[in-house]
């Protein structure tokens, strides 16, 4: 899964090429987020300064980052001409509903909404194949999370996650995607934030089933993330490599 995310900077010709990036190197899909910025944020925060390309306060920021559904509609229309699959993470429940309408192959839950209860069962309603990261979560947290998604018989894979922006390589901790296979006896991939690849290649050697990587086109363009996810080179390595080792 390749996690475009915020990366697009608001602009649908860099979303395209984003795409177009995932495809050209055999991701099997792109992952955007969704925020109602008016939920997830307060008001307070929305106001106060930040300098960026879309004006000086927070909301500036936030909305110009923000796709609504005449950019998803072109999204869902360029990846099913491109053949990959594309989902999106909602960060609140209007979100989760908004997503609703395109049908989509599976849904995301980010880190920062493990323990938001309420999207969590909104999501698990569905019944449609979830992914779960576990950044910054305690096995409580996982635990109240699993037992949402199985009271409600809905497929799920956890993602191993470490939410630090960029993770150094020996903080990956790789061997906690055994540790969660055993705890929950349910597949478990890894979400990865590294320069590289090589803990992304190793979390595959564990038994990871499915990788998600956050893509550029250039790591020092505008934007938060940028700097935590690979260019074409590194993704092209990564699943190349990553299906070399399945195949052992």
């Amino acid at each position: 899964i390749a996690e475009i995310g915020i990366n697009h900077n608001g602009d649908m010709e860099l979303t395209k090429k984003l795409i177009d990036l995932a495809v050209e190197t055999g991701c099997q899909a792109v992952k955007f987020q969704k925020r109602d910025i008016d939920v997830v944020y307060t008001q307070d925060y929305l106001g106060s300064a930040r300098q960026s390309p879309w004006g000086s306060t927070q909301r500036d920021q936030k909305a110009g980052l923000e796709f609504e559904k005449d950019e998803y509609d072109q999204i869902a229309k360029y990846c099913k001409q491109k053949g990959i699959l594309w989902s999106a993470s909602a960060w609140d429940v209007n979100s989760q509903k908004f997503l609703r309408q395109y049908d989509l192959p599976f849904n995301k839950v980010a880190s920062a909404m493990l323990t938001h209860t309420q999207l969590l069962e909104e999501i698990a309603s569905e019944g449609r194949h979830t992914f779960i990261s576990t950044g910054k979560s305690t096995f409580e947290d996982i635990d109240n999370a699993v037992n949402i998604f199985r009271e409600a018989n809905c497929p799920f894979t956890l993602f191993h996650c470490v939410s630090t922006y960029p993770c150094k390589d020996e903080d990956c901790n790789i061997n906690l995607i055994s540790t969660l296979q055993e705890r929950y006896g349910c597949p478990v991939g890894y979400s990865g934030h590294e320069e590289g690849i090589l803990p992304s290649i190793l979390a595959v050697s564990v038994g990871a089933v499915a990788l998600e990587r956050h893509i550029t086109l250039d790591r020092n363009m505008y934007g938060s993330d940028q700097s935590a996810s690979i260019e074409k080179s590194d993704l092209s390595r990564l699943v190349t490599e990553s299906r070399k080792v399945t195949n052992t």
